[in-house]
């Protein structure tokens, strides 16, 4: 009977232990305009973090982002509160991740998308032209016309990082390719205009396109809607999008955006966390596309070949796919 005392004596306070490491971790994260259900960027980071709550029981303070200046108060108000690890998501909250992180030396930060180098800072960047470079082999070769399109968010290089990618992968799958391109806007707005996204996609139809990519955060809503309402071909972003209008999602340029959000909150969790650059491609399982029962009888053999052949290639170094992050210009 003591033996049984001692043992469950022991189990409970190993038990407390644990309980009591798990109600130290306080994770956060600042989602960006257009919310965290704006079925792509935002909502890929809700699903990780989303994961990381339902595997181990911590749940996490969020902050949905509305106008530009909420950004630096909400990351502030995470890190006053005693956060362990504040997430702030998009380029936008670079600025104040990192004037923040320089208020709390001792805290702990990372941003998806933000270019910040700080000690306390992990800056999670993607290799977006290597996954767009495979969508717009996917484009072109799906193109009855000879004639794609791309609809961006806000007009910013990254953005047109994703424009460059597609532009390659299009003229590496068909060197006579047209690629039309356009951006919604120059202002966060942008990332949340489905009506104009709309507009800008049957304005593309009716040069001839037949398969437009949008990289636009909750305006790619109104793209994938044209397309649908138009009898033609839409290419998902961020987030696996094929299930919103099956026989009209071609594919999706899939960055991972949800496993960097729950490896973030779980290295801090396990005390592995560590600041810096971290960039993620292809070679990284960081971006890629999607295939699904939604897009199966879209994609023949012979396209998901070459592409997968492709991506290879790239990885291995044998075709390069020129970064617009790099000079700003779409070398081809």
């Amino acid at each position: 009977m003591k033996h049984f005392l001692k043992t469950a004596s022991a189990a409970a306070v190993l038990l407390a232990s644990f309980s009591a490491s798990a109600a130290d971790i306080k994770p956060s994260v600042v989602f960006d305009m257009g919310g965290k259900f704006d079925k792509s960027f935002n909502e890929g980071v809700y699903n990780g973090v989303e994961k990381f709550k339902k595997e181990t029981g911590i749940k996490y303070r969020e902050f949905e982002v509305t106008n530009e200046a909420q950004r630096e108060q909400a990351i502030r108000r995470m890190a006053k509160r005693g956060s362990d690890i504040v997430l702030g998501i998009g380029f936008a909250q670079s600025d104040a991740v990192k004037k923040v992180a320089g208020e709390y030396p001792n805290g702990q930060f990372a941003i998806i998308d933000g270019f910040v180098i700080a000690p306390n800072v992990n800056a999670i960047l993607f290799k977006e032209h290597e996954g767009s470079f495979l969508v717009g082999m996917i484009a072109a070769m799906k193109s009855k016309t000879g004639t794609v399109g791309f609809v961006g968010g806000m007009d910013i290089p990254l953005i047109r990082r994703f424009g460059c990618g597609y532009l390659q992968g299009a003229k590496h799958a068909n060197s006579s390719v047209k690629v039309i391109q356009n951006m919604t806007g120059t202002t966060p707005s942008a990332w949340n205009d489905p009506g104009r996204g709309g507009e800008l996609t049957k304005g593309q139809f009716a040069q001839g396109a037949d398969v437009v990519f949008a990289a636009a955060g909750g305006t790619g809503v109104g793209v994938y809607q044209a397309a649908k309402d138009a009898g033609k071909f839409a290419i998902g972003v961020d987030s696996n999008q094929n299930h919103l209008h099956p026989g009209t999602m071609l594919t999706s340029m899939i960055k991972r955006v949800d496993v960097a959000a729950y490896n973030t909150f779980m290295n801090a969790k396990n005390g592995t966390w560590k600041g810096g650059i971290t960039s993620l491609g292809l070679a990284e399982d960081g971006v890629g596309w999607a295939l699904d029962k939604h897009n199966r009888s879209l994609i023949s053999a012979d396209m998901e070949n070459k592409v997968e052949a492709a991506r290879k290639d790239i990885i291995a170094g044998k075709i390069k796919v020129h970064d617009y992050m790099d000079g700003n210009k779409c070398n081809m």
